[in-house]
C-alpha cells in the first residue's frame, strides 16, 4: 500500500464529488448536494487561481482523501474539503495529519498566517482532531468579513500560522 498526496485539479472532479458526496450524505446523513458545493465541478478556478490549492491523497491510484485551501485574503486562508475515507481513516493511516501538514507547509511557503474553518456539528471526531491540532474554537462572528461561508456549518475554527 502506498500513500501519495498530490494537488489534483478538475480532471479529479468526478471522484473527489463521488468521495466527499458519499461522506457528506450516506456516513453522516447532512442534506448536502453537489449543488451546494459547486466548487467541486471547478477545482482550478474556485481553489488554485486565488492563491489557494486542492490536495488529493490517493491510495494505489484510489482518491481516498481530500484537503483544500481558499485564500480569500492577502494573509488569510479558509481550510475546505477535508475528507478521508473511513476505512481510511485513523492513526494508522494518518492521511488527515499528512494533508493537514501539507496546507500548513503550503501556507506558510505562501505566507498565509491565518487559517480559518467551519465544520458541523455532527462532525465530533474531525473537531478533536482540528483542536488535537492547535485550532481555537470561535464564535460565527469573529470570523473575517471576507470568510467563504457555507450554509451547514456552524461551528468554526481558527489556526495562527507562525
Amino acid at each position: 500500500m502506498k500513500l501519495e498526496i498530490k494537488p489534483i485539479g478538475n480532471s479529479y472532479s468526478e471522484q473527489a464529488i463521488e468521495l466527499i458526496l458519499n461522506i457528506q450524505q450516506k456516513e453522516f446523513n447532512t442534506p448536502i448536494t453537489i449543488e451546494d458545493q459547486p466548487d467541486l465541478k471547478q477545482i482550478e478556478s474556485f481553489y488554485q487561481e486565488g492563491g489557494g490549492n486542492f490536495w488529493g491523497a490517493f491510495i494505489d491510484g484510489e482518491l481516498v482523501g481530500s484537503i483544500a485551501l481558499i485564500k480569500f485574503d492577502e494573509r488569510a486562508g479558509a481550510l475546505r474539503k477535508m475528507f478521508v475515507k473511513k476505512e481510511y481513516r485513523g492513526r494508522e493511516f494518518n492521511i488527515a495529519q499528512i494533508l493537514l501538514e501539507i496546507l500548513i507547509s503550503f501556507c506558510r511557503e505562501n505566507r498565509i498566517g491565518d487559517l480559518y474553518l467551519g465544520t458541523i456539528t455532527v462532525f465530533k471526531a474531525a473537531q478533536r482532531f482540528y483542536e488535537r491540532n492547535l485550532f481555537t474554537k470561535i464564535e460565527k462572528e469573529y470570523l473575517p468579513e471576507r470568510f467563504p461561508l457555507m450554509s451547514a456549518d456552524d461551528i468554526f475554527y481558527h489556526l495562527k500560522i507562525d
